[in-house]
């Protein structure tokens, strides 16, 4: 265990960890049980189009979520665009930033606009005083994000959308098995959508699905899924190819059998967290409302540089060097990103303040109760040494570089360079350039 900040292998220690570690590394699923699932398909030549396997899975999560439809997609993404494409939306769409761009990007590509909205800083979702302030006549859907599995608003968003006769959808990639006023999530709006992807907890290799009780949007989803065959009414806009294959659907299905072994690990990680960085000061992890279900999929603490003494980026840097990969879950927030910064200036202080300060730790079922003792200490140690660790690192900054003939042989930093491993003063300069970009 590391005792001092020379032990850093920012300053030259020795890495804490051989392998690296990564936010939502897929676990070892039964691997019998999934070759058993896809021999059959292959026995019985059904690899996709609506496949018996697709079509069990489909059933499955719409039992767990308590829903009468579900349809599953190669991703969640084109989930997205099914159906904003099957409620025929125009003009603008009303959108959180904190969010991975695809919630964003689905939009754009139908040629709609979004209209990024401000967060609720106790929830990191979105604010529904600020999307009642964003109505205007050309909105025409809401689309909410469960962040981190922490629910939205729910009730407030739908009285908004009921309001003023737009559909109300929500962006469900984090929060499959989680609650809502005691109600899962997957049964609000007019409908949600859920992420499949490889490091979900629950996986279908990439996949995603929509959920809802609407029969008539489930229709037309379902035919737009698949080319727009079976739409009884006119389709000028012909459809897609967004079908789940069966070899996907084995994978999904193998997964969604070990769902609560993989939440009860991830909570057992989620609490020792929680128990090791507790009453650092300036770092707070997020937590859940008690009264509520979770996946506990992500761990996230939020840093404040005024107080721990160190920015959340600089002790990403400094985790990465020890082999530990936390993610600035969602930095820069969106409308800070292409192609949406190019357009009229957006100010969302609210969502910038906790995009600056939130990263997301190493979890997932390879991921364990050593490992989380290990990246707490390295996180412990760093944060109480915060200021003494940004001084050092301005230094190094500020040290000019010394000419290549003058400079001698160091045989570790050759080795760095040999491994494509980047020196202290190049991960600095990458943190310097990444906070400018935000």
């Amino acid at each position: 265990m590391k005792r001092n900040i020379d032990d850093l292998a920012l300053f030259g220690g020795r890495e804490a960890f051989l392998q690296t570690l990564h936010v939502g590394r897929p676990g070892a699923v039964d691997r019998a049980r999934f070759f058993d699932r896809l021999s059959w398909a292959l026995d019985n030549q059904w690899l996709t189009n609506q496949g018996p396997l697709t079509r069990e899975f489909e059933d499955r999560i719409a039992d767990r979520v308590g829903v009468r439809h579900c349809l599953a997609t190669c991703n969640a993404t084109v989930a997205l665009q099914l159906l904003m494409r099957a409620t025929e939306l125009t003009g603008e769409v009303i959108v959180p930033s904190m969010t991975f761009a695809a919630t964003a990007h689905a939009a754009q590509w139908l040629g709609l606009r979004p209209v990024f909205c401000d967060l609720d800083p106790r929830t990191g979702c979105l604010d529904p005083e600020r999307v009642r302030a964003a109505i205007t006549p050309r909105p025409s859907a809401i689309v909410g994000v469960h962040l981190f599995g922490r629910p939205c608003a729910v009730e407030e968003l739908q009285r908004i959308a009921d309001e003023h006769t737009i559909p109300l959808f929500f962006d469900a990639a984090h929060a499959f098995g989680c609650t809502a006023k005691g109600r899962p999530i997957g049964g609000f709006g007019t409908a949600e959508v859920f992420s499949f992807h490889a490091t979900k907890v629950v996986n279908s290799f990439e996949g995603g699905a929509i959920v809802t009780d609407d029969d008539g949007l489930a229709a037309r989803v379902r035919a737009l899924h698949n080319f727009g065959f079976g739409l009884v009414a006119d389709n000028p806009g012909g459809g897609t190819n967004a079908k789940m294959s069966e070899a996907s659907a084995a994978m999904g299905l193998t997964s969604l059998d070990a769902f609560e072994q993989v939440v009860a690990h991830n909570q057992r990680t989620y609490e020792l967290y929680r128990a090791e960085l507790a009453r650092l000061p300036g770092l707070q992890t997020i937590t859940f409302d008690p009264e509520e279900r979770h996946n506990y999929q992500y761990v996230v603490v939020e840093i404040d540089p005024a107080v721990a003494g160190l920015h959340r980026d600089l002790l990403i840097t400094l985790l990465r060097s020890e082999n530990v990969v936390a993610q600035p879950y969602f930095s820069p927030p969106v409308h800070q990103q292409q192609p949406y910064r190019s357009g009229p200036r957006v100010s969302l202080p609210h969502t910038e303040r906790l995009a600056g300060r939130v990263m997301a730790l190493p979890t997932g079922p390879t991921v364990s109760q050593e490992d989380v003792r290990r990246v707490c200490n390295i996180v412990r140690l760093a944060v109480s040494h915060g200021p003494e660790i940004t001084r050092r690192c301005q230094q190094l900054r500020s040290t000019p570089p010394r000419h290549p003939e003058s400079r001698q042989r160091d045989d570790s930093t050759e080795t760095d360079k040999a491994n494509g491993t980047p020196d202290l003063r190049t991960q600095l300069v990458d943190h310097d350039l990444h906070a400018t970009a935000r």
